[in-house]
């Protein structure tokens, strides 16, 4: 086999926003325009093409990414749909790491919410250019300058609007083009599935608003690029061609946002965003090359997208199908593979096989025989193989930088109602933990209750529904606990000497720590400060892994360590008489005896929280908002709305959402995400402890 169409007609794009703006039925739009499917589906009928799970279409959210691919204007467009909820971050995170490009969907009444923001900073900590789709422009409040205004102000990015709308709300008909001066029209008589659109002049009373926008629009562009920068200012006419050009070099620069608007659920709009993903998001070669580590030199080595360099991908999806089996899914970052070929892992340094390879649409399988720089497919024959894992050729082997995952914040206890069940239990958990990195098992030594750990009360809750209707185990739930953390604020040195007798044999270790706090955040850090051989060599990790060991459950009420620095300052070791499992007993001695003297305190998850509610009710929530000792940080108003920002601690909230609708008559909304950890104030932690 032969690729079939040039690397330069290649998009790799991920669909993100906040929950409820529009992402899955914008894909929708897309599968339906370019000829992928010929029904449109919808979310309230359940019928929608890439929420394909049974929950999904039950609670009427995307709760795990999908993928597909469709053809526009000669380009082969690989589409990762993520879910905007917070509880499921993780989908957006490993999506966004192995996408070239992305667009960004913001709700044209809502405008730029709390998850917008997230994940936002997220492809901008992977530096994914972007375009922008102000969807909902036919919803009663719909502003699309307000939207612009408020991705300058919350998202620290440069809007580049190319379209603006004509008309607003239930008038809403089409867009103006500033790009090429015509309005686009579509006529909801002629045919209300949008596929015909026309063409026509702009219409008189836009002439002067219009004239604005471009010009603004011409300006920003020669402020941010310099080729363009010399067209406008000697005054010579620009063609489309010129500009086209421009918006993509300042785009794939990440200098500008292209900025478009329509109505997705009224088939007004995509037509033009699928032009726009073909214009200005990047193919792969537009892309810095990947960069990794030679696991056997450990020195820096680039990967560049093309077929006949060595092979390397990277894992960022793990899924366990309907007949049990393990689909990895990973994106090619240069050389080609063939089905049944062996590749390697350095991560866990072992071999895998590609047993079958195959394009997906959501569930279904297109399957193929080879491969390419680019191509985002998903593989069977990978046993061995986790998220974030890198493969490549084993001639030419080089890890790539993994994917990071987010710490859970929130845990409930389950126990299976029958032996049976238990058995059964443990085997899914094991499941869902390979599907999603973001959530843990964990069992409770004094209850023995099985403990599950994930990123909120829907992550949790869905998983527990899985557990019932998928996998038919029948369990008790308890209430949600909260994640605490200890840490300490005090620095000690401590020493610790470990002798025993035992069986004839006699054991000695000694070991001597110093131990202080670090910044929040900084997790933890070992340094060895030894001069000497006082403890040999070989023994030092055996000393840190048991600091490690003892971190994992702390001294206060047993929640994990975090923040903390040690220093190994000192130590002995007698031939015949040490080993490292005698060093690192003796080293979690040693912390877990020094961190109790060095004044633990616990912390606990600081949720950022954003109300909307009718401007009557301000008060009473505000109240209610004291008594969960939250932190009010900013009000502001949005037409007959008020927007609250606040942090307020998860312990807090639980049962926030009957309250909220008590107090506005349920006309209130709210959403929360994971901010940091705080310090809990001393009467609260005494009451935890007690």
């Amino acid at each position: 086999m032969v690729r079939k169409l040039p690397l330069k007609q290649i998009r790799n794009i991920g669909i993100m926003a906040h929950i409820d703006a529009g992402k899955t039925t914008t894909t929708e739009r897309i599968l339906f325009y370019s000829g992928r499917i010929h029904r449109m589906g919808e979310i309230d009928n359940g019928t929608t093409q890439m929420d394909y799970l049974v929950l999904e279409r039950e609670h009427g959210i995307t709760i795990t990414s999908a993928s597909t691919q469709v053809r526009w204007k000669n380009c082969h467009i690989n589409i990762i749909d993520t879910p905007g909820h917070v509880d499921f971050t993780i989908e957006v995170e490993r999506s966004i790491r192995v996408l070239d490009g992305a667009i960004a969907i913001f709700c044209g009444v809502g405008g730029v919410e709390p998850q917008s923001e997230t994940v936002w900073h997220q492809a901008d900590y992977y530096h994914v250019p972007r375009i922008a789709f102000v969807n909902k422009m036919d919803r009663i409040g719909a502003d699309f300058n307000a939207v612009i205004q408020m991705m300058k102000n919350r998202l620290h990015t440069r809007p580049l609007p190319i379209q603006i709308p004509i008309g607003a709300e239930s008038n809403f008909q089409g867009v103006v083009d500033l790009i090429r001066e015509k309005a686009i029209i579509w006529n909801d008589s002629i045919d209300p599935l949008g596929s015909i659109f026309e063409y026509i002049p702009i219409p008189e009373e836009m002439r002067g608003e219009v004239k604005e926008f471009r010009e603004r629009m011409l300006e920003t562009l020669a402020e941010v690029d310099d080729d363009f920068a010399v067209l406008y200012l000697e005054g010579k006419p620009v063609s489309e061609d010129q500009l086209v050009e421009a918006i993509r070099r300042a785009t794939l620069k990440i200098q500008v946002t292209p900025t478009l608007c329509g109505s997705a659920l009224k088939n007004k709009g995509i037509q033009p965003l699928l032009d726009a993903i073909v214009d200005f998001l990047p193919s792969p070669p537009d892309v810095p090359p990947i960069e990794g580590t030679n696991p056997e030199t450990e020195e820096k080595e680039i990967r560049y997208p093309d077929d006949s360099a060595p092979f390397s991908a990277l894992a960022f999806k793990i899924l366990i199908d309907s007949q049990n089996r393990k689909m990895t899914f990973f994106r090619v970052y240069s050389g080609s593979a063939k089905a049944g070929q062996v590749v390697y892992n350095p991560s866990i340094e072992s071999s895998e096989k590609l047993q079958k390879i195959a394009f997906m649409h959501a569930d279904s399988q297109t399957i193929v025989d080879e491969v390419y720089t680019g191509d985002i497919v998903s593989a069977y024959g990978l046993r061995n193989t986790k998220t974030g894992d890198t493969l490549c050729d084993i001639d030419h082997p080089i890890i790539l930088e993994p994917i990071q995952f987010p710490e859970p914040v929130i845990s409930i206890a389950v126990e299976p109602v029958s032996k049976i069940d238990e058995e059964k239990l443990n085997i899914a958990l094991q499941r869902i933990m390979e599907e999603d990195p973001s959530f843990l098992v964990k069992s409770d030594p004094e209850t023995n209750q099985t403990l599950l750990y994930g990123m909120g009360e829907l992550h949790l809750n869905i998983i527990c529904e899985r557990l019932r209707d998928d996998f038919k185990i029948n369990i008790n739930v308890g209430k949600p606990m909260v994640a605490y953390r200890e840490t300490i604020t005090l620095s000690i040195g401590q020493e610790e000497k470990f002798e025993m007798k035992l069986g004839g044999n006699t054991y000695f270790a000694n070991v001597s720590l110093h131990i202080e706090p670090q910044e929040a955040g900084r997790g933890f850090t070992f340094v060895n400060k030894l001069k000497g051989r006082e403890i040999p060599d070989e023994y030092i990790p055996y000393v840190e892994k048991g600091v490690i060991d003892s971190m994992s459950c702390g001294v206060l009420v047993g929640f994990p360590l975090v923040d903390i620095k040690v220093h190994l300052i000192g130590g002995s070791a007698k031939v015949e008489q040490s080993s490292g499992e005698v060093f690192q007993a003796c080293a979690s001695r040693a912390f877990t005896n020094g961190a109790r003297k060095c004044n633990p305190v616990l912390l606990e998850p600081i949720m950022s929280l954003e109300v909307v509610t009718p401007e009557e009710f301000l008060g009473d929530i505000i109240g209610g908002l004291n008594q969960r000792r939250a932190k009010v940080l900013e009000i502001r108003h949005r037409q007959n709305l008020q927007i609250i920002r606040a942090t307020v601690p998860l312990s807090q909230m639980f049962g926030y959402s009957t309250d909220l609708r008590s107090n506005s008559q349920g006309r209130a909304s709210f959403t929360m995400q994971f901010s940091h950890y705080s310090q809990v104030p001393p009467e609260v932690q005494a009451s935890i402890i007690q």
